[in-house]
């Protein structure tokens, strides 16, 4: 794709990877067990239109695709190379995808620097950096972009959706992409660094940025080879997309066990997460946060504050369950976020329109009763509040009809609100709570378990983090 005589920039070199017409798998194999075969079926069942060419001496057909014994028998040219073979054997699999000229590869095979078989490694890019080809990996998991149904990867995730996942874990990347298509908000690219021998986060930051299919770019990285220069690209990136950022390394031994998983440089914890938040990047200190702070910007549009932006940033809490408000309130606290008493207008306003068994103050308890209209009656009255930034509604128990209560509360009161947010937690409400839970997320309210999760997804919004 690159091979046109014009000299593309280092961003549009990636797509190659991303935007292939035709797929190579070398390595593929006949045995189900075999990573080979995991990925070829993968991209197979995916749904990828372009042309796939299994490679294998050995086989005349796999998965009801002819297959090839070498790159150099596929006829035509081939823009993408997934190799799984062993190390050893890549750098003349890496000559045979210059002949058939490839723009990209992914090397999922292991064994490189990580083993301490730096040369070997800096053979492969070498052959790869002379002949043009840009390389993920090596020792990854691969990459999933939905956008083009590929999936060079595992799990197999085909739910389309605005979050980009780059992740020097497979495992934590591939968690992420799960929870997403349970959730029914999908993903964009789920892309495992491995080495990074080539192309790096900070590549993959720069091209997210400008790709219409991402909302959000969710980074877990255990170390960055370029500081400065990382910041200057996520400085630059955080205009278009929010950045959530997870780094582990807080301990002494933890920093150690992250410079030895692929021999990442990690650095000062500290200092990172300060130059993050000068930038505006949002950082995560688990991978449940990870996961929750990356769902609620990306159903946000991709709005947030930078901090000290809006402080106070208000909270109205709604909820069914006491408890449950109470919970939220003191996570409110330790975030940061403040919840305002009502104004008198607004306590009247709400005595009058709701049962007199309700507790109207903030939280707002509309009892183990209440309907899902009840919600909106209330919202409705609380919208005008100046001091009211997001919403936070907790569903506690089976309240059936709360997605079309939200539906209508997104399109017209909140509107009403500038940019107010909402966000929701259904707990302990069983198959119709699951259920619900899926519909708001298709409307693109982000919806959390418990009110901890939920309250902390609001921090991000509101720029605490």
């Amino acid at each position: 794709m690159h091979r046109s005589g014009v000299r593309l920039l280092r961003n549009e070199s990636l797509d190659s990877i991303f935007k292939p017409s035709s797929v190579a798998v070398v390595g593929a194999s006949t045995n189900p067990e075999k990573t080979g075969h995991i990925i070829l079926k993968n991209i197979i069942d995916g749904g990828f239109k372009g042309s796939i060419y299994p490679i294998n001496p050995g086989a005349d057909e796999i998965l009801g695709r002819r297959a090839y014994p070498s790159l150099l028998d596929v006829p035509g040219d081939v823009d993408l190379v997934v190799v799984v073979v062993p190390a050893k054997v890549v750098p003349s699999i890496m000559k045979q995808a210059g002949e058939k000229k490839a723009g990209g590869a992914i090397i999922i095979t292991g064994g490189f620097r990580e083993i301490g078989n730096d040369s070997l490694e800096q053979e492969v890019i070498d052959i790869a950096k002379s002949l043009g080809i840009r390389v993920i990996g090596p020792n990854c998991q691969g990459v999933n972009y939905t956008g083009s149904s590929l999936c060079a990867s595992w799990p197999l995730i085909k739910a389309k959706g605005k979050m980009a996942i780059i992740s020097q874990s497979g495992t934590v990347g591939a968690a992420l992409g799960e929870w997403a298509e349970l959730d029914g908000i999908g993903i964009s690219s789920c892309v495992s660094l491995g080495n990074k021998a080539d192309v790096s986060e900070i590549d993959l930051i720069d091209y997210f940025s400008h790709d219409p299919n991402t909302g959000v770019i969710s980074l877990y990285v255990e170390g960055t080879g370029d500081g400065r220069k990382f910041m200057e690209v996520c400085r630059d990136a955080v205009r278009r997309k929010p950045i959530v950022v997870l780094r582990p390394g807080r301990s002494s031994k933890g920093r150690k066990a992250a410079e030895s998983h692929t021999k990442s440089i990690a650095g000062s914890h500290r200092i990172f997460h300060a130059a993050c938040r000068q930038v505006g990047i949002t950082s995560a200190s688990t991978v449940e946060d990870f996961y929750d702070f990356s769902k609620a910007l990306m159903c946000a549009g991709g709005r947030r504050l930078l901090p000290g932006r809006m402080d106070p940033y208000g909270v109205a809490v709604l909820t069914s369950s006491g408890g449950s408000g109470i919970i939220a309130v003191d996570c409110a606290e330790e975030v940061g976020i403040e919840i305002p008493d009502l104004n008198e207008e607004a306590v009247i306003r709400l005595k009058e329109a709701l049962p007199s068994h309700c507790v109207v103050r903030n939280p707002l308890d509309l009892t183990g009763d209440t309907s899902a209209e009840r919600y909106e009656t209330a919202v409705s009255e609380l919208s005008s509040s100046t001091d009211v930034d997001a919403f936070l509604l907790i569903f506690g128990d089976p309240i059936p009809r709360a997605d079309q209560v939200v539906a209508r509360l997104k399109s017209s009161v909140i509107s009403k609100n500038g940019d107010a947010e909402i966000v929701a937690c259904y707990i302990g409400g069983g198959t119709i709570g699951q259920e619900e839970a899926l519909s708001m997320h298709r409307l693109g309210i982000p919806v959390y378990p418990t009110p901890e999760r939920a309250m902390r997804a609001i921090g991000a919004l509101a720029g605490k983090f």
